[in-house]
């Protein structure tokens, strides 16, 4: 069995032959760049230039080498820069940090001393005279740029056929919440689901047509060959969602209904969501909105526990990630913790299919490269189906 056909059981709710796993085939699964030199280094590859595959977060690209090490079974890509944002310089006019404008406008500083990513520092929404005519007005990036594209069905192909991974392709921006955050600042939407819903309802709609032209284009070159096209929207703290199940409904996924399901018209792919954070008062909700697969899957948020969420949602959702807690586990805890909490995530969410063994959310730069091994050491001794 190839990986293709692993991870399509499993999206499938299918048993396989393992348990299929990601390592870096999203910015979500992927490694900090301290943490993955280290992990070379003490796996005795040679150093190579690292490639960031997403700058704020300081994530890379993994390498086939490191990807082959641990038979990690997926293929990701992303749209490559556009025209406007392959201008972007990271500069350091501000003392004490290196900074950049995004193509949105928005600003992004890291300390220079032990600096290990990128926050927000400017909101080009964020006043209190904002008009609906000024969000229209803005100068928003082109989608469809060309350039976005380039090399992007040769590059899947060759994944799909010559390498036989399934391929995992993102969308073109964060989701309309985090989206909001970054262009509104975050006090300002909050407030506005209340004091000016319109000044939401103008952005999630002219989002909702901006991300549907850049998939009606990405799924017009890939969408035969890829099995999972993914969409992010952070809606959950560590304790409950950031605004109420309500105010989900009325304003969000309305959206996430629409864009799902032109993703599904366009492609025989499957819609994957990635949502940090307590968010299983909506996870009925998602499901309803066309979300097949979840990811991170923060174990450690309240009411995020693997084995309730597989009792529950296991036969309509897919998990993907949950495979080991990173806010405590991985990086803090031994070799044997890291294990045992490996054992206890397959038998959670394994059994049945419908699980792509991830850790939750992208592995930090603290995390010991020893700990990192036992993962994977621990999935393919473990994650074995029928064993």
């Amino acid at each position: 069995m190839n990986s293709r056909e692993r991870v399509e059981l499993a999206i499938n709710h299918k048993e396989a032959d393992v348990v299929p796993s990601d390592l870096g085939a999203t910015v979500m699964t992927s490694l900090h760049t301290k943490s993955y030199a280290n992990l070379r280094h003490y796996l005795g590859y040679p150093e190579v230039n690292i490639r960031l595959r997403d700058v704020v977060q300081q994530l890379v690209v993994v390498d086939d080498d490191i990807r082959d090490h641990f038979k990690v079974d997926v293929t990701g890509f992303k749209p490559n820069p556009s025209t406007r944002s392959a201008a972007v310089k990271i500069i350091d006019e501000i003392p004490g940090y290196t900074s950049f404008t995004d193509e949105w406008g928005i600003g992004w500083k890291m300390p220079k001393d032990n600096g290990w990513y990128y926050d927000v520092y400017h909101f080009p929404w964020r006043r209190d005279d904002l008009t609906v005519k000024d969000i229209e007005n803005y100068a928003w990036p082109d989608p469809a740029d060309p350039a976005r594209f380039v090399g992007m069905r040769e590059k899947v192909q060759h994944a799909v056929e010559v390498e036989k991974r399934a391929v995992i392709v993102g969308g073109v921006c964060a989701g309309f919440v985090e989206m909001a955050g970054w262009l509104f600042g975050y006090e300002n939407y909050l407030a506005d689901f209340v004091t000016a819903p319109e000044l939401l309802e103008c952005f999630f709609d002219k989002l909702l047509d901006y991300k549907i032209a850049y998939w009606e284009k990405m799924l017009a070159e890939v969408g035969d060959l890829v099995s999972v096209a993914l969409e992010s929207d952070d809606l959950g703290s560590q304790r409950d969602l950031l605004f109420s199940p309500r105010m989900y409904r009325t304003f969000v996924k309305p959206r996430h209904k629409k864009l799902y399901e032109f993703i599904k018209s366009k492609s025989r792919a499957k819609v994957f969501l990635h949502s940090c954070g307590a968010i299983r008062k909506v996870i009925p909700d998602l499901i309803e909105a066309g979300v097949d697969i979840l990811n991170p899957v923060q174990v450690s948020c309240v009411g995020m526990d693997s084995a309730e969420l597989k009792h529950e949602y296991g036969k309509d959702m897919t998990f993907w990630g949950g495979g080991v807690d990173t806010q405590h586990v991985l990086g803090d805890g031994t070799v044997q913790e890291v294990k045992d909490e490996v054992r206890r995530r397959i038998d959670d969410l394994a059994p049945g299919g419908g699980f792509v063994f991830a850790t939750v959310h992208a592995i930090q730069g603290n995390v010991p490269p020893q700990n990192v091994e036992a993962v994977w050491k621990t999935l393919q001794e473990y994650g074995v189906y029928g064993r």
